[in-house]
């Protein structure tokens, strides 16, 4: 009877610990950031949108680095749209209210100021080594933007990134969610079993899908950045609008409701008249901290992993790789997020969550199944898809993030070769593995992160506003000059 309790008393802690770093001071942090960028760079979310959505996919010709910026801003999305696209959203909606959607949304408005930093950093800062490959991100600009007495809090970077890799989010946790996705679809009753170890049966849709989903990402990650970003250039773009197209499907059958629902989700966002009391106060508490706590989680701004990718990019432009990097937070949250959210509203999928009974892939499943004009079945499966493709691309897109962690904490390149066969062991034996505190273990870890990159972001917000405000005001004498010459002839 000790060792459960044991287990419990663990469990209890990992919790306690994952929701002190996850809870107010982090989410204030990261949303006090993306504020204060956004004010430093003169709203740049805002008024140059459309040019990081055209710089997106239209690359540089005399760029220098390893992949196209398309390709980089891939790499970075194949990690961030993920299962929390459509598990965290539900998530933050049933825990949160309907509001969580709204507070969502405000984070990833500032945090795409936050993200344009760091992509941003990620270029003045990155450091070419003598193979020709080009290394960036948290750690470098750390270093060099604050100085080689900071180099400790790079580190310190570096190490919680290896391990929020290595001990869940790009491992354990996304082969759990393919294997189980697969195996819910295919043999729901785990009636076909292959193996047992202890108490603990699997059934061979989880092994077989767990080695196919093995040996494809040992395939693609053997090849380094290139490969990864290769696939992630050709799976990004399709798993992305193959999601997308089918939420819209949702969208315009129940288009008569949408006024109702977003009407509700500003009601909720702001009030609680369902609950009385010292509840509101609670409840409209719960509104901002799931929906920007998950809105963050989702899209990563602050959390530095994404400027890693950036890095990467064929660029000698900062301002240009930093529109581009922003584009991701635009792409994760204010669009597929908002979309996810607004089918779970419409089918009012929400009002079945009982606390317990209910978790957030049941509610976004039950949102298509509820809400796409044919079998329940075919929406099952295409949800599946997915959420397998979700994960996979979270797979290589955190191995890459790790690797680069762990080629600035040895500065070997056979460390990170011996690190690639860990990381694809890992992914080999992650079905077998209980996760109920391998995400808490690995969220942690990934808000940890957080932390020594705020305090550089914060550190040299005057110079990413300084640089960019200039090379705007470049911008618009340049095509003054030009309009004066052309007018002139």
């Amino acid at each position: 009877m000790q060792q459960p309790l044991l287990a419990i008393t663990f469990n209890e802690i990992i919790e306690k610990i994952d929701g002190w770093v996850w809870g107010w001071v982090l989410i204030v942090l990261i949303l006090a950031a993306g504020i204060w960028l956004s004010i430093r760079t003169g709203f740049v979310q805002i008024f140059h949108l459309g040019k990081a959505l055209k710089y997106m996919v239209q690359n540089e010709e005399d760029g220098e680095g390893e992949v196209t910026s398309f390709g980089a801003l891939c790499t970075a999305l194949s990690a961030t749209i993920g299962t929390g696209n459509i598990v965290g959203v539900a998530t933050a909606i049933c825990l949160g209210g309907r509001g969580a959607l709204l507070w969502m949304l405000v984070a990833a408005f500032f945090g795409m100021a936050t993200k344009y930093a760091e992509g941003f950093l990620a270029i003045k800062y990155r450091k070419k080594s003598p193979d020709g490959h080009y290394l960036g991100g948290p750690f470098y600009y750390i270093e060099k933007g604050l100085g080689k007495k900071w180099k400790w809090l790079a580190k310190l970077f570096a190490f919680f990134g290896v391990c929020a890799g290595l001990m869940g989010i790009g491992t354990m946790t996304q082969i759990n969610g393919i294997t189980s996705a697969v195996n819910n679809f295919f043999d729901p009753n785990s009636q076909s079993i292959a193996f047992s170890i202890g108490e603990s049966s699997y059934t061979w849709a989880t092994v077989i899908s767990g080695i196919v989903v093995t040996v494809c990402a040992a395939l693609v990650i053997l090849g380094g950045i290139k490969s990864i970003a290769k696939v992630s250039e050709i799976i990004v773009p399709f798993m992305a609008i193959t999601y997308i197209a089918f939420v819209l499907i949702i969208i315009v059958t129940h288009i008569t409701a949408i006024p109702a629902a977003v009407a509700s989700v500003f009601k909720y966002a702001f009030s609680a008249k369902a609950v009385t009391g010292a509840g509101v106060g609670i409840t409209l508490k719960l509104a901002m901290q799931k929906g920007i706590g998950r809105g963050i989680f989702s899209n990563e701004a602050g959390l530095g992993s994404a400027p890693i990718a950036a890095a990467a990019a064929k660029t000698k432009d900062t301002v240009r790789q930093g529109l581009v990097t922003m584009t991701g937070t635009f792409i994760d949250t204010i669009v597929i997020c908002t979309l996810t959210g607004l089918s779970i509203i419409l089918t009012n999928a929400d009002n079945a969550y009982v606390e317990g009974s209910f978790e957030g892939v049941s509610i976004t499943t039950l949102a298509w199944q509820n809400g796409l004009p044919w079998s329940s079945k075919i929406s099952a499966f295409v949800l599946m898809l997915c959420l397998s493709f979700f994960a996979f691309t979270t797979i290589l897109g955190w191995d890459y993030y790790s690797e680069r962690c762990v080629e600035y904490l040895t500065g070997k390149q056979i460390a990170v070769k011996i690190f690639r066969v860990v990381y694809i062991i890992a992914v080999f034996i992650g079905p077998y593995f209980t996760v109920s505190a391998v995400w808490s273990i690995a969220e942690i870890f990934n808000g940890l992160m957080a932390f020594p990159n705020l305090i550089v972001l914060f550190a040299l917000s005057g110079i990413v506003g300084k640089e960019t405000k200039e090379y705007f005001a470049r911008k618009n004498h340049d095509l003054k000059e030009l309009s004066r010459s052309t007018s002139k002839k």
